[in-house]
């Protein structure tokens, strides 16, 4: 098996987690920094928008590193699917498939259901529930959590911060509940 080979299978959690666990002491001792993308897009506001907003006033050029590490991450993807693609079937448990057809979702080809972000969703009604007042809502709890997922569970957790173990809590009650009691109906209403 070649390297091309190797790379391209998918990865147990026992490799993958550990992996990105180790960002936070590598991110910590190489430059006292702490992971997270969301900032990101306060940084790149801040770098773009010559308006006299004070939440964009600050000296962005400090953080440039995270700017960096997002187009690394936004690069790797590009780069991941379109020279490292897996050629196995995606496998998704029988018990989910069976909750998702129960929704109405039938494709399950890929990691994202073709049936929900679909391009010709993009303009209707499941779009503007699914992508834009979804995508408002994920913003939204972003910032009044003060990061995302990934900055308080990862690096927040790592760190023994109450505020993240508080927000990561949310995060998962939130996302459970979603998932079991709105996301049904949600899908009533819009198919």
């Amino acid at each position: 098996m070649n390297f091309i080979d190797w790379i391209s299978q998918p990865w147990p959690w026992y490799v993958a987690g550990p992996l990105i666990g180790l960002t936070v002491p590598a991110l910590l001792l190489l430059g006292n920094k702490s992971f997270g993308i969301s900032s990101s897009l306060r940084h790149v506001c801040a770098a773009c928008l010559p308006a006299k907003v004070p939440f964009f006033h600050y000296d962005w050029k400090k953080e440039a590193w995270n700017l960096f590490f997002v187009g690394g991450v936004f690069l790797g993807g590009i780069l991941a699917t379109q020279f490292l693609e897996n050629t196995q079937a995606f496998k998704l448990a029988p018990a989910t498939q069976a909750a998702l057809r129960a929704y109405g979702i039938k494709d399950f080809s890929g990691l994202m259901p073709a049936d929900l972000f679909a391009p010709q969703n993009l303009f209707s009604l499941k779009g503007l529930f699914f992508f834009v007042i979804g995508g408002f809502l994920v913003g939204f709890g972003t910032r009044w959590a003060g990061g995302c997922t990934s900055g308080h569970a990862i690096m927040g957790l790592s760190n023994r911060q109450w505020p993240s173990l508080v927000a990561t809590c949310c995060f998962m009650v939130g996302g459970f509940t979603m998932t079991h009691l709105f996301l049904p109906y949600l899908f009533k209403f819009v198919n």
